[in-house]
């Protein structure tokens, strides 16, 4: 009971203050869920698919599952992309989909700068009957949210080569408020309300040796309300094929990741967070599973995997 109260809390707080952004350990191999600018950057058309379970152990713990594929058009600079992301919080079911765009320009001859837009189209749904309501005459969760329908867009910006990156977006820069009346009264209840997410992302790939590379990176993300979220990782490349790495996300978890290159196009990937806070006591940590499939043509298919 006493750790179904402390969901109950931490969802309430979520859905009256914002809605937050989905989150994931393995941001780096997904990069176009928080850049636009991101599509087509890895020089082939990329598949991806994610299931992260959070809080194992926790009534109505958040469950993400979503899917993405971006390419970049043949004798163009552009990218497009296209993504889908479920995310169920207790008694939310929140479904996004977005488009992406990117129109990249040579800085040198090893350097490219990436302008990418995202517009999406988001449907929440909450179902307050899920909850334990102690007081039946409180009209905030009289009427649950069905379908509601809210549109957005966002930038990035995406600066790389091969061995360097540093990105700056903004995936959603309308702040849609979701509402329910009271009924009978006029009076409007705010239940939900998304506040602009802005991300900063950097990595480089050191070559340690011939058939080691490691590669360092870090992700910001600022939202008004909330802390600071620092994500700290360090990954490391064998032979091309494993790959092995740490990751800390300030002040909330830690991380172990490991992702296995099968061929040329198929990587698969693991990763297990370790929360670091009061949390703990009431869950065995969280999981993601993700799977990446990559076309190449005769042109375009690399030497060696791309590290990002």
């Amino acid at each position: 009971m006493r750790a179904k109260l402390i969901l109950f809390l931490v969802l309430l707080s979520g859905l009256i203050h914002a809605q937050q952004d989905s989150q994931f350990t393995q941001y780096m191999y997904n990069t176009i869920q928080v850049n636009p600018a991101y599509a087509g950057s890895r020089q082939a058309m990329s598949i991806f698919a994610l299931h992260r379970t959070q809080w194992v152990g926790l009534d109505g713990a958040p469950v993400t599952n979503t899917a993405s594929l971006h390419t970049p058009i043949n004798g163009t600079n552009v990218g497009l992309g296209l993504s889908v992301i479920n995310d169920r919080i207790g008694p939310s079911d929140e479904s996004n989909i977005a488009v992406d765009f990117s129109y990249s320009i040579p800085t040198s001859d090893s350097y490219k700068l990436s302008f990418g837009i995202k517009g999406s189209a988001n449907l929440l749904n909450v179902d307050f009957n899920k909850l334990h309501q102690y007081d039946k005459n409180d009209y905030s969760f009289e009427k649950n949210i069905d379908n509601k329908f809210s549109p957005n867009v966002g930038v990035g910006l995406y600066w790389h080569s091969d061995k360097n990156y540093l990105g700056i977006s903004a995936p959603n820069l309308l702040e849609t408020k979701h509402f329910d009346k009271y009924a009978g009264t006029g009076a409007i209840s705010h239940i939900a309300r998304e506040r602009i997410h802005y991300y900063i992302t950097a990595g480089h790939v050191f070559d340690l040796r011939s058939n080691i590379k490691f590669k360092p990176a870090i992700l910001t993300k600022i939202v008004q309300g909330a802390p600071l979220q620092v994500d700290l990782s360090g990954n490391f490349l064998f032979n091309e094929k494993v790959t092995l790495g740490l990751a800390y996300r300030w002040s909330a978890a830690l991380s172990a990741l490991v992702g296995f290159q099968a061929s040329d196009s198929w990587f698969i990937g693991y990763g297990y967070d370790l929360e670091t806070t009061r949390l703990s006591n009431y869950n065995s940590g969280s999981h993601e599973i993700f799977l990446r499939y990559e076309l190449f043509n005769k042109y375009n298919k690399m030497i060696s995997p791309r590290f990002f």
